[in-house]
């Protein structure tokens, strides 16, 4: 059958083109689990980068960042103060870092999006309490939506839920719908954005939920000399968690799980 499109032209999907995006999701998650236990102290961000294209092109798949707007490697590395879109290099995770890894493939035509920020050996309270609230911020993104629900949810309930551990979220960046293109409608803000009250998410719509979450200031700052990495303004720390969501007649289905990493309920931080 062929997909069929709301009146704003935001892709709805039909079961066949679901199983497409649910294969992408999956072997995205694998990937994630796959680079995990590389994520170290002594790793540079390029070894990590080139693992992951390696695995990736071995399973017959796509890096879908790369050469994406002339991006130039398979992965984004965004460590401490940079909010996202960090370009592997020589640089070298060392204890006390933490590091945003966001993995994009292309499977059989269809996109699979997701990230997790990963704690480098022993780090501080701030950064372990910045992770547990960004984590904990995806979820109560992911539950705060059902079929036929606003978009304007998503954003409204992360946004309440980092005024309580008091950290910002950040404005300029957002999730997005995703299928068959990278980045498509509807845009996800982490925010509560009037202008996304009217837009409801049916069953067949697939998109990411992708809250960064800030230690200070909401506001961040364009590296322009790579045109690519983005840096909180005030050089706090940053956070960063994402999956893909397909809406179902049901419910959120989230096609990003992992196996072997932190789940619904993950404790990174609690108080003494």
């Amino acid at each position: 059958m062929a997909r069929t499109t709301t009146k704003d032209e935001i892709p709805v999907y039909n079961e066949e083109e679901r199983e497409g995006l649910r294969r992408a999701g999956r072997f995205n998650a694998e990937l994630m689990d796959f680079i995990r236990p590389y994520v170290q102290p002594g790793i540079t961000t390029g070894e990590i980068d080139r693992l992951v294209y390696e695995y990736t092109l071995d399973h017959g798949h796509t890096p879908a960042c790369l050469g994406y707007n002339g991006y130039p490697r398979s992965v984004c590395t965004s460590i401490n103060e940079v909010v996202c879109h960090g370009i592997p290099d020589n640089t070298v995770l060392k204890e006390g870092d933490i590091v945003n890894i966001d993995l994009t493939t292309i499977v059989e035509g269809w996109y699979g999006d997701q990230s997790e920020t990963f704690r480098i050996g022993e780090v501080s309270e701030t950064a372990s309490r910045l992770i547990q609230a960004t984590f904990e911020a995806l979820w109560v993104g992911i539950r705060a939506i059902k079929p036929h629900g606003r978009v304007f949810d998503i954003g409204n309930a992360i946004a309440r839920h980092a005024r309580k551990w008091r950290f910002s979220v950040v404005r300029e960046y957002q999730g997005h719908g995703i299928g068959r293109q990278f980045h498509q409608e509807p845009g996800i803000p982490h925010y509560p954005d009037p202008r996304t009250k009217h837009i409801r998410i049916r069953p067949g719509m697939c998109f990411t939920i992708e809250p960064m979450l800030n230690q200070g200031t909401w506001r961040t700052v364009l590296d322009r000399s790579d045109g690519w990495t983005v840096r909180t303004k005030d050089g706090g720390l940053s956070a960063q968690f994402e999956h893909t969501i397909l809406m179902t007649e049901s419910g959120p289905e989230i096609l990003t799980l992992t196996r072997h990493g932190p789940q619904e309920g993950h404790i990174f931080w609690k108080p003494e």
